[in-house]
């Protein structure tokens, strides 16, 4: 064998190691992202998962357009983590909560098994849900701060993450104001959901965003309120202080 067959036989085998090598790398990259992604949302390989949705209450037994865009959503992130999903409507799941992971979407004004969570694991979270027209009609009160609603132009919603148990499955809550920010709190959380877990482990949180100007940007324009964890999980004191929505 010459010198130059010598160099090429040996520039082959380079760059078989080499693309090996990088293959193996981006291999454990994406494993090890893909077990940070399944251990934050509670999904391992092949397990299940709940999806509680609400009715839309102009139309007896349908679901809201912009709360099945936001399903979709999630079944992308379901898909990714290798799990599978069960749909059912928010006045059929009559079970308790942590042995798989749930992901449940709506106000407590349409959805019962929202407000049960909100009563059960976030105390500090109440929801005006009177029928009546009014300036505190879907506002919200965490703690002893108040936000009110202006339709379309500003909207609030809270996207959770609480762990009842150390051992058990997470629920994720979104909770929003109109249909249209339900299905922005599930955008926020696929764009962000590994930042959220490297700043919140696998633990509780619970984070109140900012819908601004739906009627002209849609569910794309969302900005972060702040984190209410600690405020949503005691109960709610006097209020204090009112803030009127603004752009």
């Amino acid at each position: 064998m010459n010198d130059d067959v010598r160099n090429i036989v040996l520039g082959v085998v380079a760059a078989g190691i080499s693309a090996a090598c990088g293959w193996l790398g981006r291999t454990y990259l994406w494993r090890r992202g893909l077990r940070r992604r399944q251990a934050f949302f509670g999904l391992p390989t092949h397990s299940q998962c709940l999806l509680v949705v609400n009715r839309d209450a102009a139309r007896e037994g349908a679901v809201h357009r912009f709360d099945v865009f936001a399903l979709l959503e999630l079944a992308s992130l379901i898909k990714d983590c290798g799990a599978h999903a069960q749909i059912i409507q928010h006045d059929l799941a009559q079970q308790g909560f942590g042995e798989r992971t749930e992901f449940c979407l709506g106000g407590p004004y349409s959805n019962r098994r929202m407000a049960a969570h909100l009563a059960s694991l976030l105390p500090g979270v109440r929801m005006n849900v009177d029928a009546e027209p009014g300036p505190d009609r879907g506002a919200f009160q965490i703690g002893s701060e108040r936000y009110r609603l202006e339709n379309g132009v500003v909207e609030y919603v809270l996207l959770a993450r609480v762990t009842p148990a150390e051992d058990s499955r997470p629920v994720f809550l979104f909770c929003g104001q109109s249909a249209i920010t339900n299905q922005a709190a599930t955008r926020y959380l696929a764009r962000n959901a590994e930042k959220l877990a490297r700043k919140h482990g696998n633990g509780s949180f619970c984070l109140l965003l900012k819908v601004v100007n739906s009627h002209a940007y849609g569910p794309d324009v969302v900005e972060l309120v702040a984190d209410v964890t600690r405020a949503a999980q005691q109960p709610v004191p006097p209020v204090r202080t009112s803030h009127r929505a603004s752009g």
